[in-house]
């Protein structure tokens, strides 16, 4: 069977997305619910799926653990809270004793859309991982290559928190390498780091058709770096929808990975999820 270790669910309705905007990004501006996931996954491997959050809103994380106490494909959420507020740690137990607070997993923050690339060692953001540690949650982070430097040292100084690097820590596919591979494998030497394959559909560009050949150096990168032990598969849906179906981004990855063996396949597509999320 699959994880899907990355995907999203929005009700425009209840929270607008102000991240959707233009006209290349019109297909994702539609409502995608429970329902929606379950027809995307039926007649595939895709057992159970991670929800992660899409917005910086207190309100959605509490939301997102009601939908997987009625879902029954997802598994586990990632939500978020504010780790720059004094009361971050506060925050948490709400979230905890929720009623279906069995649900949360980590907590995620969109670094990429911060302008400082040391956001992740603030002295703030630091007390607030602290808390995410001792309330034995992990940590996601989706990040530009430049910012993957204060990943790096946040990571070194949380060594028993573990993070999870979204979408291969965003590599500028068709332009340098050096710039992205060099933290990354950096990243890989700590342990209590893993990797999402996701995001690899609209890696190149959105609305351009995702490319084996072109994709498989960069891929090849975080495999060397972390192993089938530490990568997982994520789908990325319903955003994966710019450039590719479901379907699609399932068979892409699975063409990526063609050269290993079936047990590291297994790993990638199910077992590290499972291990990462305690699914």
């Amino acid at each position: 069977m699959t994880v899907d270790a990355h995907h999203h669910l929005w009700d425009i309705d209840v929270r607008d997305q102000p991240w959707i905007t233009g006209p290349e990004m019109e297909p994702l501006r539609r409502d995608f619910r429970p329902a929606d996931l379950a027809q995307t996954v039926r007649g595939t491997s895709v057992d159970t799926t991670v929800l992660v959050q899409t917005a910086a809103d207190p309100e959605e994380t509490p939301e997102m653990l009601v939908l997987a106490d009625s879902a029954q494909c997802i598994g586990a959420v990632v939500g978020w809270v504010d780790l720059t507020a004094r009361t971050a740690r506060e925050q948490l137990g709400p979230l905890l004793s929720h009623p279906a607070g069995r649900w949360l997993r980590g907590l995620r923050h969109r670094v990429e859309a911060e302008p400082d690339v040391d956001w992740m060692v603030r002295p703030d953001v630091l007390r607030a991982l602290a808390a995410v540690e001792d309330a034995g949650l992990l940590f996601e982070v989706v990040a530009r290559p430049e910012q993957l430097p204060a990943v790096l040292k946040a990571a070194g100084e949380f060594p028993q928190l573990t993070f999870v690097l979204d979408h291969c820590g965003r590599p500028p596919v068709g332009g340098d390498p050096e710039g992205w591979a060099a933290p990354v494998r950096k990243l890989a030497e700590h342990p209590n780091v893993v990797c999402k394959l996701s995001g690899l559909a609209t890696a190149a560009g959105w609305g351009r058709e995702p490319d084996v050949d072109r994709l498989r150096p960069w891929v090849d990168v975080v495999l060397e770096a972390f192993g089938p032990g530490r990568l997982m598969f994520g789908s990325d849906w319903p955003v994966c929808l710019l450039s590719a179906s479901y379907r699609e981004v399932l068979e892409l990855t699975s063409r990526l990975l063609d050269g290993l063996s079936k047990h590291e396949r297994a790993a990638i597509f199910d077992g590290t999820a499972r291990e990462v999320y305690e699914l």
